[in-house]
């Protein structure tokens, strides 16, 4: 996919160069360097490869900026609007571009943006295996506890859900699944990560995602990434009641900051998770920091 969103001068370098398998981010800024993630390092792309000096580096422009998103649109920027007032477009087989730009409001309501400046491209990896060092942790006498998976953006929480989804399938579980991929990343489609025993509800609000889910699918797991308004919380709340298991994930780098965040007051005062899986970019992406109970005392680490 990446062909044909990228400028024939940026894929065949990175092609040719760089092994995309290690590659987390793609930075594209106008006026600016690109810049690589590479594992949990930043460099600079060349027309050799990487390198650490801002002289060999390629420079992006504003009408390449504008030409990825208008590619990644599929040549209709007005058919992905309602991404784009998100701040983003998912491509098929779960590229996300996070974009940078003027956001247009009207009557309080965005509308939709415009001056395109910067795009981060971030490219989904299947880690597989990388849930397993925690999941004797999340099951119990085959009941998988309500989980919240926290980290820094691009620390590896989604790839940590996506596997955590696929072992359950591996290892014949056969819970009915629903996997709410409200951006389109969860189920990174060629993959195939989300397994035998699942279904799929994507690009809807979690507050009618799974109301809906839970009416017509009967999942008795629900997956779902970056936790974040209070109605995401209420949605969380509302499914636990109905005696589903809920999975999901959230922005968050410790403990101590996940206790002080907003709306999260009644996740932790109702005690409604009952593990959470802290990560980090320490050693690289998915480094487990440690696993808490609903006290957060630490059950391993």
């Amino acid at each position: 996919m990446l062909e044909k969103i990228l400028p024939d001068e940026i894929y065949n370098v990175l092609a040719k160069r760089v092994n995309f398998k290690s590659i987390n981010e793609i930075r594209i800024r106008a006026d600016k360097p690109i810049v690589l993630l590479i594992g949990s390092q930043r460099t600079f792309l060349s027309h050799s490869g990487t390198t650490s000096n801002i002289k060999e580096a390629i420079f992006a422009s504003k009408v390449m900026v504008e030409d990825i998103i208008f590619r990644a649109s599929e040549c209709s920027i007005y058919s992905v609007n309602e991404q784009i007032k998100k701040g983003f477009i998912v491509t098929k087989g779960g590229i996300r571009l996070g974009i940078g730009g003027d956001l247009i409001e009207e009557n309080n309501t965005i509308k939709t943006m415009t001056n395109f400046s910067s795009v981060n491209i971030r490219l989904p990896h299947e880690i597989k295996n990388c849930s397993l060092y925690a999941f004797d942790y999340l099951i119990d006498e085959n009941k998988v506890y309500n989980t919240l998976v926290m980290s820094p953006p691009g620390a590896g929480k989604t790839t940590f859900l996506r596997d955590f989804v696929r072992q359950l399938s591996e290892r014949n579980y056969a819970y009915n699944v629903l996997v709410l991929d409200e951006r389109g990343e969860l189920d990174i489609g060629t993959l195939g990560c989300i397994g035998n025993f699942a279904d799929k509800i994507s690009f809807a609000k979690k507050s009618v995602g799974f109301e809906n889910g839970i009416r017509s699918l009967s999942p008795n797991i629900i997956v779902t990434d970056e936790l974040g308004q209070e109605e995401d919380i209420d949605a969380v709340n509302y499914a636990i009641n109905c005696g589903v298991t809920v999975f999901a994930s959230v922005h968050c780098d410790t403990i101590d900051n996940f206790l002080r965040k907003p709306n999260f007051e009644k996740i932790i005062k109702n005690k409604l998770f009952q593990r959470y899986v802290l990560l980090s970019m320490k050693n690289g992406p998915g480094t487990l920091e440690g696993i808490y109970n609903e006290n957060f005392s630490r059950v391993r680490l």
